[in-house]
């Protein structure tokens, strides 16, 4: 439980959490920054980390007090997002079809979440993987999906790459240049819960419209 409760004030906080890994870990923030996307977007049982809310923040502090350096920053969190779709599908294709249901990973990637990535991967075609990186949790498990259902890994890198860099410059940017507004500013955590919740909400509405659908 504390460890949730970490967790959450780490997103929620992001802001402030992000000033004191500057602080202690100077230029080698930027490799924290790394493996944080890294993970999030390649380890299917970590879909829990922060994403969105880590570019955002990332690009309020780098406009705000020269945290970073915008030009580094940007092709550190590419290929961290890029890099961690990549392994996710390598591992997919190696494991997905294979998980038993009783074992940890089987129980972080369970079939119902598998079959909701699935179907949504097959509504949407290629360009999920795209659609999937503005959205939590589903960004985690789509390219591990891609790779289990045995997609040609040279389309599945053209809409990773896509997606990364769509992903990565909207949110940064987004934090870059209006994260220092004074009402943002004063309402940053606000802010991060709004984010989240958009991100969320194409997810929840193809739930919605499953679950009317099965009825």
């Amino acid at each position: 439980m504390g460890l949730i409760q970490e967790l959450i004030s780490f997103i929620m906080h992001i802001d402030v959490h992000l000033e004191e890994i500057i602080r202690d870990f100077g230029n080698w923030s930027y490799l924290i920054l790394f493996a944080i996307v890294f993970v999030e977007t390649g380890v299917v049982i970590f879909p829990f980390l922060p994403g969105d809310s880590l570019l955002f923040a990332s690009g309020t502090l780098t406009a705000a007090m020269g945290a970073f350096d915008l030009w580094v920053l940007i092709p550190v969190f590419l290929a961290a997002a890029i890099l961690g779709d990549t392994m996710n599908y390598h591992i997919g294709h190696k494991v997905g079809t294979s998980i038993p249901p009783k074992s940890f990973l089987g129980r972080i990637v369970k079939k119902e979440r598998m079959e909701a990535a699935e179907k949504f991967f097959n509504t949407h075609g290629g360009k999920t993987i795209v659609i999937a990186r503005f959205m939590p949790f589903i960004r985690t498990f789509i390219p591990f999906v891609a790779g289990a259902s045995k997609m040609h890994y040279s389309y599945f890198l053209l809409y990773n790459i896509v997606g990364a860099v769509l992903w990565v410059f909207s949110c940064t940017l987004l934090g870059y240049f209006f994260g220092n507004i004074p009402i943002i500013k004063d309402n940053f955590s606000v802010v991060l819960i709004l984010i989240i919740f958009i991100s969320v909400v194409p997810a929840v509405v193809g739930a919605v419209k499953a679950k009317l659908g099965g009825k």
